[in-house]
């Protein structure tokens, strides 16, 4: 019988801060702890969790956590704003089981703001079993350097309109103030492209939102759990972040003292699912980056099946880069077929298909 309150960690970052990345490298190293993961992804396709499944969660191992393979999604809207219909019900769920499981991971949207998920763990059934070990930010270092807060602002403000859930609006600096706002742990990622001065700039902002206490760490190439950053500084830390985020007054918070309404522009953009076959990964890509070039697009993301190929492929696109490596091998119950995710402005999905279609269009011997 496990006597003490499951730890939960929350990690909450701009779209591209490297969430996901972060939550990879601890189940890579989870050295045996039974982790339960909790995925806030934006869209019909949830490709984060996809990936995050391509970790040891979900290797047959004794006393490993099983349903959903550990991992719940969350994908009908921004986790901050769905708290009561959409994370409660799976919190119920892990307390019910919390005899075989050692820590939650949650990873927010882009979006979220981190205040109200922490105050749903001072709910009743939740508070009895449940504690905050910690709220980790991730950001961007050379975008917050840069004074754009975000490494693709246009793909955030896409984000932001196509969720019909969000009830709040703030602009991107009200955002990270939010977000820092409840940290108690910030990363920093891509140090490795800061100068000492763009590094200042960034220390500057991140000390005028956090208190002395709350640790900064500099990530240089997005592996976040090193010599430096131990998976002991990551899960451990005991915030219990619920008995103080009362006292956390963020601009969401201001904007509705004040009766202010936010107003959405969800028809404005576009998130369209993509399915072909097997495909021919260079003319896939040559006709990807062709589309990024000539469409409004702000995000690609999804796999690839490609012929005579055990592997499956990811294919990420950020503004007009577009980065491709293989995750892990198709499972032998799991149709191969290639599904992308494109999130952009004034998309025609016919369009979008015939200019893919000649990567469809392979022979297989």
């Amino acid at each position: 019988m496990q006597l003490n309150k499951i730890p939960a960690t929350i990690v909450t970052g701009f779209l591209g801060s490297g969430k996901t990345t972060l939550l990879s490298n601890i189940l890579q190293q989870a050295a045996g702890k039974r982790i339960a993961v909790i995925v806030n992804e934006f869209g019909e396709l949830d490709i984060d969790a996809e990936l995050l499944r391509s970790c040891p969660l979900d290797c047959d191992e004794p006393g490993e956590v099983k349903g959903e393979n550990g991992i719940y999604e969350l994908a009908n809207g921004c986790i901050c704003c769905t708290v009561e219909e959409e994370f409660l019900p799976v919190m119920k769920q892990l307390v019910a089981r919390r005899d075989d499981i050692d820590h939650i991971l949650i990873e927010t949207s882009g979006l979220a703001l981190p205040k109200p998920l922490v105050q749903a763990f001072n709910w009743p059934e939740i508070k009895q079993h449940c504690t905050v070990d910690a709220v980790i930010t991730l950001i961007d270092g050379p975008a917050v350097a840069a004074g754009r807060f975000a490494h693709d602002e246009h793909k955030v403000q896409a984000q932001r309109l196509a969720d019909d859930s969000l009830d709040h609006d703030p602009s991107l600096q009200e955002l990270l103030d939010d977000q820092l706002s409840a940290a108690d742990l910030v990363l920093v990622g891509k140090n490795d492209l800061l100068d000492d001065a763009e590094r200042q700039r960034v220390q500057t902002i991140i000390a005028g939102k956090v208190p002395p206490e709350v640790k900064t760490v500099y990530i240089s190439h997005a592996n976040f759990v090193n010599a430096e950053l131990p998976l002991e500084q990551l899960l451990g830390i005991a915030a219990a972040t619920e008995e103080r985020i009362a006292a956390v007054h963020n601009h969401h918070d201001h904007h509705h003292a004040h009766g202010e309404h936010h107003e959405h522009a969800h028809d404005h953009f576009d998130s369209l699912v993509l399915s072909l076959g097997e495909v021919d990964t260079q003319i896939l890509q040559q006709q990807l980056r062709e589309l990024l070039a000539t469409q409004n697009i702000f995000r690609i993301k999804g796999f690839a099946a490609l012929p005579d190929k055990p592997m499956r492929q990811v294919l990420q696109a950020v503004g007009q880069r577009l980065d491709v490596h293989f995750d892990r091998l198709w499972r032998a119950d799991e149709p191969r077929r290639t599904q992308l995710v494109i999130i952009g402005k004034a998309l025609n999905r016919e369009t979008l298909l015939a200019a893919l279609a000649p990567a469809e269009q392979v022979s297989v011997d």
